[in-house]
């Protein structure tokens, strides 16, 4: 993304919520995108999510707060003069129409009517774009999940949107082909250099695609950032159980300096924490909990084999063994912490063969790895 692309908000909202009877779908909403970039809206079902993104489309209007597109209030603008056009989950694609018919709809409105020779030159630079060249005569339906995918992508790109909506696009494809999918838009998406906007309850999905990922819930958003920041520093506990997998260790805090505080885990041990969760002011006496990644903690047989940084050392009983190819997830139980997961890569399963079920093993991590957030 340019730089001055990026300078430049595309969509804005401000203080926008939407009421459905007494129900609030989505609540003060502040939020800008800025041209170029591909965001996207993250969260379970019902945070508001989709009534963010009906409300770019047009479908949805605003109770309150306004929505602007490329510097326009749009509120009163309906859907078919917005500069925006949308990828749904079932495609919406016309099962009697072959794809050059499907992908040139659009054009096939318009009045007064393109030339044929344009819609020509128009299907075929957009069917290029998805790798769909060749297919103008078939049919839909005898299409696979991932083409038909790239037809939906092909007929909302032809009217040259300044916005792409998603919602949910790769939900129908299997777990292969949507790994496929997310591959293709990243590269589609800086190719035609077009916003893009996905919704998606898929954590992997946001994470690998999007510029900067927007938390939802209950109709808020609760942290936005770049998907590493949002991994490496959550801001609450919501983030860190929904983004990744994370373990949560209760703890007390004891002393506390301007950057840092001593933080007691139920195992007994004391250990330096630098991390925490957004606007946190502590204060000795505190309950926290601490969350640490499960690639963070580390599993060995002997103790004297973990760093010698390591500041949490505990002897733990292997209750499970998932094997899940790149890596082996554990989930493990100790007096001190309670159960807990634990990941080892396949290459240090190299090294030191796999845990069995019922073994003792001993688990540590460092400080680095622990992040305060608070304790609700």
């Amino acid at each position: 993304m340019a730089e001055d692309a990026a300078r430049k908000p595309i969509v804005v909202f401000r203080g926008v919520s939407k009421f459905f009877g007494e129900v609030a779908a989505a609540s003060d909403i502040s939020l800008e995108v800025a041209a170029g970039e591909f965001l996207s809206f993250l969260g379970p079902s019902g945070c508001g999510k989709t009534t963010a993104l009906r409300m770019i489309a047009g479908f949805e209007q605003p109770s309150e707060g306004d929505v602007f597109l490329d510097g326009v209030r749009v509120n009163d603008i309906p859907a078919y003069r917005r500069p925006v056009n949308m990828v749904f989950q079932s495609y919406a694609l016309f099962p009697h129409l072959n794809v050059w018919r499907n992908v040139a709809y659009g054009l096939l409105q318009r009045s007064p009517r393109p030339s044929r020779a344009d819609i020509d030159r128009s299907v075929a630079r957009v069917l290029d774009l998805v790798q769909l060249n060749g297919f103008e005569t078939r049919r839909t339906w005898e299409m696979s999940g991932g083409q038909q995918q790239r037809v939906a992508l092909a007929r909302a790109l032809i009217n040259e949107p300044k916005v792409l909506l998603l919602d949910e696009p790769l939900a129908a494809l299997d777990r292969k082909l949507r790994r496929e999918m997310q591959i293709e838009l990243q590269n589609l998406q800086r190719r035609v250099g077009i916003t893009f906007i996905l919704v998606t309850h898929d954590q992997e999905e946001a994470l690998s695609m999007s510029d900067r990922v927007c938390i939802m819930r209950q109709g808020r958003i609760v942290q936005i950032g770049k998907p590493t920041d949002l991994y490496d520093r959550p801001a609450s506990r919501y983030v860190a159980d929904f983004v990744g997998k994370s373990n949560f260790f209760p703890g007390t805090v004891g002393e506390v300096a301007a950057d840092s505080a001593q933080v007691t885990v139920a195992s007994g041990v004391s250990l330096p924490v630098n991390r925490f969760g957004e606007n946190m002011q502590l204060a000795k006496g505190d309950s926290v909990v601490l969350a640490v990644r499960p690639e963070q903690i580390l599993l060995t047989r002997s103790a004297e084999s973990l760093p010698q940084d390591s500041v949490v050392r505990v002897e733990s009983r292997v209750l499970n063994r998932i094997f899940l190819g790149e890596h082996t997830e554990y989930l493990l139980s100790s007096e001190g912490l309670g159960e807990f997961a634990a990941l080892a890569p396949r290459q240090s399963e190299l090294v030191e063969s796999p845990f069995e079920t019922g073994e003792i093993v001993t688990a540590g991590f460092r400080a680095e790895a622990a992040q305060a957030l608070a304790a609700d």
